[in-house]
């Protein structure tokens, strides 16, 4: 064993000691503490600079760098383990992600030669790009890849208490999660796998915050299968596009903007993923003055979590929790079919809708039918809508031969056709009701995903707090629903 391996894991447990101690208590860091946990920031970086070194060919001077900055860092946690009301879970956290072995930068100059995305290969032991340049991230991401995900379960009581949740009464919506990923998965994975982030976090984020359900819409306004709110889904190019779909439904745009979203948080708050996950949920300004104010703490820490909102406190163990029963369900009672999900195209021969399609193909290889695959991929497409012959829809391959032999002809084809038909003409009906109401005044009906702001901005009318008042709809939160009517009168648009 590396000698300073030998010499780091007592003085790990001291430090795991130290800070899980029952009854401790988290007091303001005095200035000595302060400096410590400066130490962390220094050497990680004196590290990363060794790095650079040694993958410039830069060989002595980068391995002396390299051994310093460790050295350098087990004194600072030396001196931590002492020292009454330190915290030693930022050494734990610098040190699983400095410690190592020398051979980990081999791995990552060869990483082109694995099989890839897009040319962006990564070879199974490469170290990831989020752990490579954040190292206080490195300790979760690891845990997430397989490494030892099971010990920090076994010490976390938040996440253990999550599992507990996911293996008995949310038992069907982690399978219905994984039922809808995995034909989603070609869309989605390509984008974590060219960051480096493991699947299992995007299974366990969507396993949260969605279930999978590509229109999962919250009532404060958050939409698609990874929930961004309207304003954060515009910063990471998400919105209406130029036929009026809103991208935050596209399962591939919005796993894009979750990996630039959390990249840009692991820089903000260079600290462990929990910390990152915890601003998707509960705000990153909240968790960035959280990290300042606390000094750079634990997500973990007592001081963190009292100031934070239950739902957060929530959130963060049950995304890691559905992580690991991701990698690992066997071991739990869990079955999660892992065959490739080839996608196909599926050419309509005759005028049909989503809906009457999943009526005629059945539910014969699914749990649930397939109504919900047909909408998440896709979902630019109303279910109700009679969608023309000729046009080409994203399908299962297996569902190909199931449309030729159940919805072109025959008595389920019939059938299919004849309750679909009659649901569609239920909201035409309402829609044009609603529309000749109101002393002929204009309205508009609002669709999934609409809010306040984005009427009023796309009907141009003036604010949301005007098109409220028109509405009788109330402060603070202005929360509508989809199929309301709304008057536009003193709108231009």
């Amino acid at each position: 064993m590396h000698m300073l391996l030998r010499t780091a894991i007592p003085l790990l447990l001291v430090l795991t000691g130290c800070a899980t101690t029952p009854g401790s208590k988290t007091t303001q860091a005095s200035q000595e503490h302060d400096a410590l946990y400066a130490e962390v920031t220094t050497q990680s970086q004196r590290y990363e600079a060794a790095q650079e070194q040694l993958r410039h060919g830069d060989t002595a001077l980068g391995e002396a760098e390299r051994l310093a900055s460790l050295a350098a860092l087990r004194d600072a946690a030396s001196r931590c383990a002492a020292a009454s009301g330190c915290d030693g879970a930022r050494f734990i956290h610098a040190y699983e992600a400095l410690l190592q072995p020398p051979n980990s930068l081999q791995a990552e100059t060869v990483s082109g030669e694995g099989e890839g995305v897009a040319g962006d290969a990564v070879a199974a032991n490469a170290t990831s790009p989020v752990e490579t340049s954040m190292p206080a991230a490195a300790r979760t991401v690891s845990l997430l890849r397989g490494r030892d995900l099971r010990e920090f379960i076994t010490v976390n009581q938040p996440v253990k208490a999550a599992l507990n949740e996911w293996l008995t009464w949310m038992r069907p919506a982690l399978l219905d999660t994984w039922e809808n990923y995995r034909f989603m998965r070609y869309r989605m994975w390509p984008e974590y796998e060219q960051a480096g982030l493991p699947e299992a976090l995007l299974f366990g984020i969507m396993a949260k915050e969605s279930g999978g359900r590509v229109h999962a819409v919250s009532r404060a306004g958050a939409s698609g299968p990874l929930q961004f709110m309207p304003a954060t889904g515009r910063r990471f190019g998400l919105g209406r596009d130029a036929n009026g779909f809103d991208t935050r439904f596209d399962p591939q745009l919005a796993t894009r903007a979750n990996v630039a979203y959390l990249n840009e948080r692991f820089a903000e708050l260079n600290t462990d993923l929990a910390m990152s996950l915890a601003a998707y949920n509960g705000g990153e300004g909240r968790m960035a003055r959280l990290h300042r104010s606390s000094g750079g703490k634990s997500y973990w820490s007592e001081g963190i979590q009292r100031q934070l909102p239950a739902e957060t406190r929530d959130y963060v163990p049950m995304v890691l929790a559905a992580a690991w029963l991701f990698l690992h369900p066997e071991e739990y009672g869990l079955e999660f079919e892992r065959g490739v999900v080839e996608p196909s195209e599926l050419l309509l021969t005759r005028p049909a809708s989503l809906n009457e399609l999943a009526i005629c193909l059945g539910s014969s290889g699914t749990r649930n039918g397939w109504f919900r695959t047909l909408r998440n991929l896709n979902p630019q497409f109303d279910p109700s809508l009679l969608l023309p012959a000729g046009r080409t829809l994203l399908a299962p391959a297996a569902l190909v031969a199931a449309y030729q032999q159940h919805c072109l002809s025959g008595p389920r084809a019939e059938l299919a056709l004849d309750i679909a038909r009659a649901r569609a003409a239920i909201p035409t009906q309402v829609a044009s009701a609603m529309a000749s109401s109101n002393n002929g005044g204009v309205r508009y009906v609002v669709r999934k995903g609409d809010t306040l702001a984005s009427i009023a901005r796309s009907r141009r009318c003036g604010s949301p707090q005007s098109l409220a008042r028109s509405n009788a709809i109330k402060a603070p939160n202005y929360l509508i629903r989809p199929g309301q009517s709304l008057s536009l009168q003193g709108c231009q648009g």
